[in-house]
């Protein structure tokens, strides 16, 4: 292993800051990009779709769970995937273990789901082996394949306006790698992070950044939809 130089403490702040620079032109170009987003057109869902949950039978809207915004995941877990039935892929499972609490999400107004083919059964099996807490939906038509995820793994997110929904953006492949904190999350939908500093089109909900954050376990309901 040929390792980079080995320098004085000046000399190793004196490359820090060089790369500070590009790392500080990399955040606003992320950050004008996300703008870029939530100026993407919407693709009206007029289709009805059906998912099988731990509930029973729901559809994409019940999967709003009365909010504004919903992300699924299309994770691959079903017959035939490496893994089945004991585990999901192994890149669909990376991914859930770094998903970050959901009370955060759900107070901007953002419900996060994920959707397989496996039957709810193995995926209530699943959720309890792995100590995973999102909704976990099963696909039960062609939902996956009308939104770019016909196999592997994809991002879908979607608005309401009503009781009409829209597809805002979708991510896959090496775009998923991104995925699972709050703010990635919060980047791919229409609405944003909703902070007053963000570049978003006139009368988007926006309120300060530190504001709205707070424990987990001290979010509720009311506060949460008033933030948004």
């Amino acid at each position: 292993m040929k390792t980079p130089p080995i320098v004085s403490p000046d000399e190793w702040e004196a490359a820090r800051q060089r790369l500070l620079v590009k790392e500080k032109e990399l955040t606003r170009a992320r950050d004008a990009l996300a703008a870029e987003r939530r100026r993407m057109p919407w693709q009206a869902v007029e289709k009805q779709y059906e998912f099988d949950g731990p509930a029973g039978s729901a559809s994409l809207l019940d999967l709003f769970d009365g909010r504004r915004q919903l992300i699924v995941y299309r994770a691959f877990f079903e017959p035939g995937v490496h893994g089945w039935p004991e585990h999901a892929c192994t890149g669909c499972s990376f991914l859930a273990d770094q998903v970050a609490h959901l009370a955060h999400l759900n107070a901007r107004d953002t419900t996060l789901v994920f959707a397989s083919r496996a039957p709810q059964a193995d995926i209530g099996r699943l959720k309890a082996r792995m100590g995973w807490e999102m909704p976990w939906y099963t696909v039960t038509d062609d939902f996956d394949a009308d939104f770019g995820v016909d196999e592997w793994h994809g991002t879908n997110a979607f608005v309401r306006d009503g009781d009409r929904v829209f597809r805002t953006y979708f991510v896959n492949l090496r775009g998923d790698e991104a995925m699972g904190s709050t703010w990635s999350y919060l980047d791919i939908t229409a609405l944003g992070r909703q902070e007053t500093w963000e570049d978003s089109p006139e009368g988007y909900p926006q309120t300060p950044p530190y504001q709205w954050w707070h424990w987990h376990d001290d979010y509720d309901d009311a506060r949460a939809a008033g933030a948004a």
